[in-house]
């Protein structure tokens, strides 16, 4: 489906996991992408793979949780590349810690990252977006409605995701803009290398994930094709059907016998 052609498609936290997927799955329906991360090296590596495909894009250092720069980064890709029809905010980290012990930089930096980032990108490329009548993918996970063992920090940055781009579906549905919100359950990424302790340093004992992981192209072709027909919400999950049913319908039962065994994250 040639929905992506010639469009511009901005990717936050571009290089690593599902947004290196979502880069080459986007880039491959005949997208521009312009890459966002914060790792330089991997920025240069990464462009010269997608070239090396054929697929058109720019590279852009930024800190999604840094304001100034994430406006001064919007303002080089619409001067380099036109427009933004397309923002996918994918940019997140994780912590695993119980929320006794969490010292409360690991929330702010959290936030900084998972939902001020979201919400620097989208202020920025909104002027852009309404013009070209685009839209707005947010990556979340299946913790921003359903509650997992020590991942407070996190799970509150994906309710408050939620909070904040389902207002703004409302708010600018008669403007043209669409506004999607996706759901992965357990991806194998290596979001939980980098994962924060209770004191706020990175991790030296990554957490060992259990169960069937999703592989990060299969979501970015979910999210490709969900993107095509404009959906409000994807969730694309490898968790029993049955585990989500009752974090709707049991959330008891779900707490007690099933949250420390269900695994969500974003890359």
């Amino acid at each position: 489906m040639p929905v992506f052609r010639h469009k511009t498609v901005v990717i936050t936290g571009a290089c690593g996991g599902i947004g290196r997927a979502l880069a080459l799955r986007f880039g491959e329906g005949g997208a521009r992408i312009a890459l966002l991360d914060i790792n330089s090296e991997q920025l240069a590596a990464f462009g010269e793979h997608l070239a090396s495909r054929h697929i058109q894009a720019e590279s852009y250092h930024c800190d999604v949780s840094n304001a100034e720069q994430v406006q001064r980064c919007f303002q080089h890709i619409i001067e380099d590349m036109g427009s933004v029809d397309v923002l996918i905010n994918n940019a997140g980290i994780t912590h695993h810690s119980c929320f006794a012990d969490t010292d409360a930089s690991v929330f702010r930096k959290t936030m900084d990252v998972n939902y001020f980032g979201a919400l620097h990108c989208t202020q920025s490329a909104l002027k852009s977006l309404i013009e070209c009548e685009g839209q707005i993918i947010t990556m979340s996970s299946m913790s921003g409605f359903a509650p997992l063992w020590y991942r407070s920090a996190y799970s509150a940055s994906k309710h408050a995701l939620h909070g904040l781009f389902d207002c703004l579906r409302v708010e600018l549905r008669e403007k043209g803009v669409h506004v999607m919100l996706v759901c992965p359950g357990y991806t194998a990424t290596d979001i939980h290398k980098n994962a924060l302790q209770a004191d706020g340093a990175i991790t030296s004992n990554p957490l060992e994930m259990t169960g069937k992981a999703t592989i990060p192209k299969d979501v970015a072709d979910e999210v490709y094709l969900a993107a095509c027909k404009r959906k409000r919400l994807l969730v694309v999950s490898n968790v029993d059907w049955r585990a989500r049913l009752f974090a709707r319908l049991l959330p008891s039962f779900f707490e007690r016998y099933l949250a420390h065994r269900v695994t969500g994250t974003v890359s």
